[in-house]
């Protein structure tokens, strides 16, 4: 995977509003009804994670799951991080 330039970043960006970049990092928390809500959403996240053989940091705070995306291989974002948070903001619509 080619890591993408800042324009081709911004432009990806559109896709995932509600996500934030922060480097070469895009990031956003999800908020759930509780915590067995969030750790359903978890195992959703792990299998497409799975699937793309891209995963990204998860940190969970009881109702809330924060994931970070980034192509470590690449040394930044990459069009398969935009991929999966386009797939993650999808299966969060589900819970």
């Amino acid at each position: 995977m080619t890591k993408l330039t800042p324009a081709q970043i911004k432009v990806a960006q559109t896709s995932v509003p509600e996500w934030r970049r922060t480097g070469a990092v895009i990031r956003r928390t999800f908020v759930f009804k509780d915590f067995v809500v969030a750790m359903k959403f978890v195992s959703t996240v792990a299998r497409l994670a799975e699937r793309a053989w891209h995963h990204p940091d998860i940190d969970i705070r009881w109702n809330k799951v924060t994931l970070a995306l980034s192509t470590h291989d690449a040394g930044g974002l990459t069009e398969k991080d935009f991929t999966l948070a386009t797939q993650f903001d999808a299966a969060a619509g589900k819970f």
